[in-house]
């Protein structure tokens, strides 16, 4: 994966006609030009998804590469590998699986963050999952929303806060500190809600710039919200155990089955940006960064593999925050970096 959150100095090119000079910086006005798009909507027209402007892409190339949070030598942060479970034969997995739809009474798994101008995908992707899991292995009886607050600004060892870190690391921190509860910025859900505020991928929408918070981590804090209760010690629940899953496309498949939703990371391109339907495949742009996600099934959409995604930023990106991407052939490597765990209770 490349560098996340890279800070990129832009040279300006003046081109001078006729004694006019026009001076552009295309990141200054958003990642995506009318160009840009054209050439993206173009290349996909006999693709198997669709392109479109959004959002997301009018901020600068480099407030989104800043949402680019998996640090580049993740690989060296994998946890030791899971043995999958083998008494489930690889035909008696389905041709297609949506956990939202197998888990309808975990809330959690239809839900869709945002992490905010920070690069904590990382946290988002491991603390969705982990909140998933504590319902899906209580059989619905319990329910948690554990805090991408806590894990983003407690957890030292798991990298570098708002600015990236390894999602491994972060499933090893729940198995061994514990998280305590929290549900998205200005609720009232937990211990410690979310305190980077939904930003507005838009100049004109109603949320704030998506530019003020300028990656900067919370302060690490052992304390719940005035009023809220339990005591943060008391209010901390613990993963058995952390693992990594092999790149597999079958093994990945099962282990969300049996299991559910895992934490991924893979290598996002420009064109991922103008994200709105179907089955993305890279087909322009450069790299912007390593990103984590949650993995919620798989299916396949006219004669295309796809594994089933939830992204963290918002719901007015891609199809209501939720995309999917090719399945099988390691694309942008999202079946290289898999992390998951099981709930203690």
């Amino acid at each position: 994966m490349k560098p996340f959150c890279a800070v990129i100095a832009f040279v300006l090119f003046a081109a001078v006609n006729a004694g006019v000079a026009d001076i552009v910086l295309e990141s200054e006005y958003g990642l995506m030009s009318e160009n840009f798009l054209q050439e993206v909507q173009e290349k996909v027209k006999d693709s198997t998804w669709q392109a479109g402007e959004n959002k997301l892409s009018k901020n600068s190339i480099s407030y989104i590469k800043g949402l680019m949070g998996v640090h580049s030598e993740n690989h060296l942060y994998k946890l030791e590998e899971n043995e999958i479970d083998h008494t489930l034969k690889d035909e008696e997995l389905p041709e297609n699986f949506d956990s939202r739809d197998n888990w309808p009474k975990c809330p959690t798994i239809k839900e869709i963050r945002d992490q905010g101008s920070c690069g904590s995908c990382w946290a988002f992707g491991a603390v969705e999952a982990m909140s998933d899991r504590f319902c899906i292995h209580s059989n619905a009886k319990k329910h948690f929303r554990f805090s991408a607050d806590d894990l983003v600004s407690c957890c030292h060892t798991c990298g570098f806060g708002c600015n990236g870190g390894f999602p491994g690391a972060a499933w090893a921190y729940w198995t061994r500190k514990g998280l305590v509860s929290g549900g998205p910025f200005g609720t009232n859900q937990g211990c410690r809600p979310y305190e980077i505020a939904p930003c507005e991928h838009h100049v004109n929408g109603t949320r704030p710039s998506c530019e003020g918070e300028g990656g900067k981590t919370p302060k690490c804090v052992h304390k719940c919200r005035s009023g809220y209760k339990p005591t943060y010690e008391e209010d901390k629940h613990f993963g058995a155990k952390s693992y990594s899953v092999s790149k597999s496309p079958v093994d990945i498949q099962k282990e969300i089955f049996k299991n559910g939703p895992v934490e991924g990371a893979f290598t996002v391109y420009e064109d991922l940006i103008m994200y709105k339907d179907g089955v993305y495949q890279h087909v322009h742009g450069k790299a912007l960064g390593g990103h984590a996600i949650r993995i919620l099934g798989w299916g396949v959409e006219k004669g295309t593999p796809y594994w089933l995604i939830a992204n963290s930023w918002n719901t007015d990106w891609g199809n209501n925050g939720f995309f999917k991407i090719l399945r099988g052939k390691d694309h942008c490597g999202i079946e290289s970096e898999i992390s998951a765990g099981i709930p203690r209770y």
